[in-house]
């Protein structure tokens, strides 16, 4: 089984990479199963129905989200209906949408960090009850840890080790260099990085950013302009036993006229 895990994808120039590389990433890599970050698809923050329809009927299978997913409010209703856009496994009882989706071939959740991130409940019991409750399980098991801590995403990967297939970090934009596999069979990265524009401050306008740290005041900012990184993970993975096999990034750059 072959799995493309997308960065976070920012704005428009995020959706933009999307449609126009995924299809032909899709039939070169023969994938069967794609998912995305998508919490920042919307102008650079939050999702909507539009926005997450353009990624899906791009090629995406799941969109995952993290932090940011409530800042439309128009996504609540949206998340109760479509099952394959996921919004953090770990919040509290009766919150709007649900923490994973089964595909066909493969269980997608997705967690969010706590460190310098949030009060959520805590990732790492999210998931073991996560493990007990779904039974039976498909083999494959791929976990979105939405996480600004790399030592906390390190920390759940080990945690996991051997009881799911990938665990894949998203939400600070930079890609890693680490992307292995533990000993055990589960694949990891810190940060598979983004989808956004190449001149820009994690995919953000450069001055706006500038201008924020210059004045510690509040700033609107909108998404950068130029070229567009397309920062991806391909992983392999044994559909039967769920163990995966390799995992090696995809980096790319779509040139804007």
């Amino acid at each position: 089984m072959k799995i493309l895990m997308i960065g976070d994808a920012v704005g428009r120039p995020g959706r933009t990479a999307v449609q126009a590389l995924l299809p032909d990433l899709r039939a070169e890599n023969k994938l069967d199963l794609v998912i995305l970050n998508g919490e920042n698809a919307a102008g650079g923050i939050g999702l909507t129905p539009e926005t997450a329809e353009e990624l899906l009927e791009a090629g995406v299978d799941v969109i995952t989200s993290g932090n940011h997913i409530w800042h439309h409010r128009e996504i609540i209703p949206y998340l109760d209906a479509e099952q394959r856009v996921v919004r953090p496994l770990n919040m509290p009882p009766g919150v709007p949408g649900h923490g994973y989706v089964l595909t066909d071939q493969a269980l997608v959740t997705n967690v969010l960090g706590r460190v310098f991130v949030g009060n959520y409940d805590c990732p790492f019991r999210a998931m073991d009850y996560l493990l007990e409750q779904v039974n039976p399980r498909p083999a494959v098991i791929v976990v979105d840890v939405h996480a600004e801590a790399t030592a906390e995403k390190i920390a759940l990967a080990w945690y996991l080790d051997g009881r799911v297939t990938a665990v894949l970090g998203t939400h600070t934009h930079v890609g890693t260099i680490d992307a292995r596999v533990l000993p055990r069979g589960t694949a990891f990265v810190s940060d598979v990085g983004m989808v956004g524009a190449s001149h820009s401050v994690i995919g953000d306008d450069v001055e706006q950013v500038l201008r924020r740290f210059l004045t510690a005041m509040p700033h609107r900012l909108t998404v950068g302009k130029g070229n567009i990184t397309f920062n991806a993970l391909l992983i392999q993975a044994d559909d039967e036993t769920g163990k995966a096999l390799a995992i090696s990034r995809i980096d790319t750059e779509l040139e804007q006229q």
